[in-house]
């Protein structure tokens, strides 16, 4: 099913007596070509916005699916409701479909959609500046462009977060970022350690314990994780879908309502929903049979206040022969391997950072200069914000998906870009049919939704006492604090008095 643009033939809206007036054409630069830059691409033309380019770093579209390849890897959104709307597929191998499906689907739906022809592979954006009411863009090659319009759909987690562990340089050894992953490097026989406990590293330890002759996990911080299964589906269901392509449909919307259920637990630390999720994860950890590697992997938070890792079998693996769980800290990598705080040199042959993201970072390093000459570094010097998680006051007609302070740790990020887009595109109606040029949010509702962030979010699981990427410099989540359910009726319809038009 396609999302029509708003007022549109088939949209199902009544367009105003505004939206009747003749559009202004404007021309428009997408930033990335990963899910939200794909989906941008898409819904641009399919609301007669034709002329525009996406730039793109990389030589292929993917996004986080294109960098990151390591063995194991999965989403932890169910595959039917991780899909456009507008693209749903019978094909998905599993509830939790493996990375190199996720990344063919989307390379998939950008070919069938003629993405690729209106993309500048293998060219960064260096450089957004507004000259004149208009973004002028330079890229890596000296490319020059000038639009109206700027989407940046940059992502979150693609800047890998490295620690400081003194050594790193003296390891004899292949080293690298899970999301660097080194496929030319043979791991089977080998001995290997991986740093982190978050998803990646729970997913690379299922994968990899059956391999290797001996597989280290150095753990800083121990993780909840959540038991759910992931069936494989069978061919005749496959088959059923194709056949009933309504079911996808209902699929997709019944597996967003039950994933409404986690989004409302984590945004009220005291609902039940959030008992249920931890009833579950103490549950998972007494499988555990060694009572002392279970107390080792008991965290000394609340469930969900760090990302909750969903695994069928992290914990069956972590009790394989080859595998062992080192909770000693870190003192320093050495030729030969990791010297941990009690002296001990765990030997290795291989060594795997799963160690995250710069997820702060969204369109930096890129430099953009809005209003006033004002570059976006200044304004988020101490850290970054915007209107809904799509308006920068001050940078008119540059919007974000997936921005700061947005949904990202409760909800499938594919349905947030779309709502957000939907709600952009109804800000450009304004524009294109009221004779102004610019629009962006007003300071002071950047300042009030700030404000309610804040209060909302002293009442999420996020701030019961753990340390996590959702939270900010000052220990604030950086992420949406309220109900999905309220994300979607904010979107519906932009409220345009917290926008300046000019």
């Amino acid at each position: 099913m396609t999302i029509a643009a708003p007022g549109s033939p088939n949209s199902g809206e009544t367009p105003s007596p505004v939206e009747r007036s003749p559009r202004r054409a404007l021309r428009f630069a997408v930033i990335g070509a990963g899910m939200s830059g794909i989906l941008s691409a898409i819904k641009l033309s399919e609301a007669g916005h034709t002329d525009f380019t996406v730039y793109e770093k990389a030589d292929r579209v993917g996004g986080t699916w294109r960098e990151n390849t390591y063995p194991g890897l999965a989403c932890d959104v169910p595959s039917h409701l991780y899909s456009y709307s507008f693209a749903l597929t019978p094909e998905w191998s599993h509830l939790f479909s493996p990375g190199p499906e996720i990344q063919a689907y989307f390379e998939r739906v950008a070919a069938e959609h003629g993405v690729g022809d209106r993309t500048r592979f293998g060219d960064e954006v260096l450089r957004c500046d507004l000259v004149d009411g208009r973004w002028n863009l330079t890229t890596a090659s000296g490319h020059h462009d000038v639009v109206d319009v700027v989407i940046a759909a940059t992502g979150v987690l693609h800047h890998p977060r490295m620690p400081e562990i003194d050594g790193m340089d003296s390891f004899d050894g292949p080293a690298f970022h899970s999301a660097r992953f080194d496929h030319s490097v043979v791991l089977d026989g080998k001995r290997v350690g991986v740093i982190g406990t978050g998803s990646t590293a729970v997913q690379i330890t299922g994968a990899l314990v059956e391999r290797v002759a001996h597989l280290s996990l150095f753990q800083r911080t121990a993780q909840w994780v959540m038991p759910v299964a992931n069936p494989a589906y069978t061919d005749d269901e496959r088959s059923g879908f194709r056949a009933h392509p309504e079911r996808l449909a209902e699929v997709h919307d019944q597996l967003s309502q039950a994933f409404s259920v986690f989004a409302r637990a984590v945004v009220d630390a005291d609902s039940p929903e959030l008992e249920m999720i931890e009833e579950a994860c103490r549950a998972n950890l007494e499988t555990v049979r060694d009572p002392e590697l279970r107390e080792r992997l008991r965290p000394d938070h609340r469930a969900a206040c760090k990302r909750l890792v969903i695994s069928p079998d992290f914990y069956e693996a972590i009790q394989h022969p080859r595998a062992e769980l080192v909770t000693d800290g870190i003192e320093r990598i050495e030729p030969g391997g990791i010297r941990t705080a009690d002296g001990r040199l765990h030997e290795l042959d291989v060594l795997i950072y799963a160690t995250g993201f710069h997820a702060d970072a969204f369109m930096r390093p890129m430099e953009v200069t809005g209003r006033d000459g004002v570059t976006l570094a200044e304004v988020w010097r101490e850290r970054p914000s915007a209107y809904l998680s799509i308006s920068i006051p001050g940078f008119p007609n540059l919007f974000m998906l997936n921005g700061p302070n947005g949904p990202v740790g409760n909800f499938s990020l594919i349905e947030v870009a779309e709502l957000q887009l939907a709600y952009i595109f109804r800000l450009l109606d304004r524009i294109t049919a009221d004779g102004h040029r610019e629009i962006c949010a007003r300071r002071e509702a950047l300042e009030r939704f700030e404000d309610e962030r804040l209060e909302a979010a002293r009442r999420t699981v996020w701030v019961t006492g753990c340390r996590s990427w959702y939270l900010d410099d000052r220990g604030v989540p950086a992420v949406w604090p309220w109900s999905f359910e309220r994300f979607r009726e904010v979107m519906a319809e932009p409220a345009l008095s917290d926008y300046e038009l000019s």
